[in-house]
């Protein structure tokens, strides 16, 4: 087997990130395995070596001669092109459980803990249109299909896109003109900001040369309200095109409620703004989680699937088992969502948050709901937060929340959480891999051990899970 050939392949299992996995025998009950980007359990396929290592190869799916019955058909024309759904064409009960199967082995494999309850894994209301926040990029390099490429036509708009980027390539983006992960109304704005900024020949920011006006369109919408905002991120100020743009928004689509104007002049290319300005309304959308409302700004984190999240933080409450006179600290506490929501259930909550919006947010959604025993601080969790808790001589938490971005918590912060000592520990993650490798820190010297897991699908047709764990510290009971 060579890099380049191409094999017939019979898929026997599933590992993370849609690969499929064939085992070839290699003779004295050796097999040689390779894993197969774009197959499932039960096709046969032909694909191409892509790579090819000692123990194992990898390849790519070029050709369905047997499909599985665990396939489906994808509902997305740009299904397979854009870094959006990458499990759209199988079942969903399928994607369930090899979700499930990935957290188990996770923590299994990373954290090299195998006595743990796994609860069954909660799947989610809505497999399409869940969404309430949607990024897109502008680039000026369009992908270009295959179609097109092989077309004779002259190609004459590959300079502007809007949409979606394709998987590991970062200066090109698939130019889309709807996505079933948002709203339909969502659409129509993707569609009106590209032909209004594309009429004009408004430029697009370049991550090579850094030059360029135009960087992201985020929409954010309410599941439960009608608020829905636009945000444009821009590298510079224009208040002229910005106020155009802003009126022709409002006009053709007059169901947006706020429109706001980030203004990035970093080289990052990252949707966020060292400041905003806001073009229309209050800057703001609301939108409730259980009984409590929420006001969400630009930059605000937002659990991204809104009736799926109360579910997440019903089953956070629920392994945290408060009796309503505990102290509870919740770490990386965003726009206060997961604190206010466990407010009615214990004496006081802390909500530590580096964002400083988020903080802002925080604050005005604990006195809008009327929950006086929450408290939200800024604090740097990349950093040691313990000067914050030591600063106000604030109580030491009975239980401790932590619900950090993909890569997991800092070592520094997992310290403090050792020298904290909680009794109860409930860990939510988007990131089994990140989740379990922390887990791992807070069992390894004795001090808590794992109780008990249970993932909750939050992003159906992609590989991303969350996951709530419960540890407590060794010799309580729960």
């Amino acid at each position: 087997m060579k890099k380049g050939e191409i094999v017939s392949l019979e898929i026997e299992d599933y590992a993370f990130e849609g690969k499929g996995i064939a085992k070839i025998e290699q003779g004295e009950g050796k097999k040689f395995v390779v894993f197969v980007h774009g197959a499932y359990p039960g096709d046969k396929v032909e694909a191409r070596i892509v790579k090819k290592k000692k123990s194992f190869a990898e390849a790519k799916t070029i050709n369905i001669i047997r499909a599985s019955d665990k396939r489906t058909q994808a509902k997305c024309k740009y299904f397979g092109v854009c870094g959006g759904c990458k499990q759209q064409d199988l079942k969903y009960e399928w994607q369930l459980n090899y979700k499930a199967r990935q957290v188990k082995d996770a923590f299994e494999r990373i954290a090299g803990i195998t006595e743990f309850e796994m609860q069954e894994i909660l799947p989610s209301e809505n497999i399409f249109r869940y969404r309430n926040k949607m990024e897109f990029s502008f680039a000026d390099k369009r992908w270009l299909t295959k179609e097109e490429l092989e077309s004779q036509e002259e190609i004459t708009d590959r300079n502007f896109a809007l949409g979606l980027h394709i998987p590991r390539i970062f200066d090109k983006v698939v130019d889309i003109d709807e996505c079933f992960l948002q709203p339909e109304v969502n659409d129509n704005i993707l569609n009106l900001t590209r032909d209004f900024f594309k009429s004009r020949s408004v430029s697009i920011y370049s991550t090579k040369t850094h030059t360029g006006f135009l960087r992201n369109l985020v929409i954010r919408n309410s599941a439960h309200t009608n608020d829905l905002m636009v945000n444009i991120v821009t590298s510079a100020e224009d208040d002229e095109l910005m106020g155009k743009y802003a009126e022709t928004l409002v006009k053709e689509i007059p169901a947006i409620t706020t429109i706001v104007n980030n203004i990035n002049t970093k080289k990052a290319q990252v949707a966020v703004g060292d400041y905003e300005k806001t073009l229309y309304g209050n800057g703001y959308i609301y939108d409730f989680i259980g009984d409590n409302k929420y006001r969400v700004s630009a930059n605000s984190f937002f659990q991204t699937n809104t009736l799926q999240a109360e579910k997440l933080y019903a089953t956070a409450l629920e392994f945290a088992g408060l009796a309503g006179d505990e102290f509870v600290y919740d770490l990386y506490s965003g726009a206060g969502t997961i604190t206010l929501f466990f407010a009615n259930y214990a004496e006081a909550l802390f909500g530590f948050e580096s964002v400083q919006s988020a903080v802002d947010d925080a604050k005005e959604n604990a006195v809008m709901n009327s929950k006086t025993n929450a408290e939200f601080f800024t604090a740097d969790l990349n950093k040691s937060f313990l000067p914050v808790v030591e600063k106000l001589s604030l109580p030491l938490p009975d239980v401790l929340i932590a619900d950090p971005p993909r890569s997991g918590m800092n070592p520094k912060t997992v310290k403090d959480i050792l020298k904290l000592a909680p009794e109860k520990i409930v860990y939510i993650s988007c990131n089994p891999a990140t989740q379990a490798r922390d887990v791992k820190l807070l069992v390894e010297n004795d001090d808590y051990e794992l109780i008990k897991i249970r993932p909750v699908d939050m992003f159906p047709h992609t590989f991303h899970i969350e996951n709530v764990a419960l540890l407590k510290k060794k010799g309580k009971t729960v």
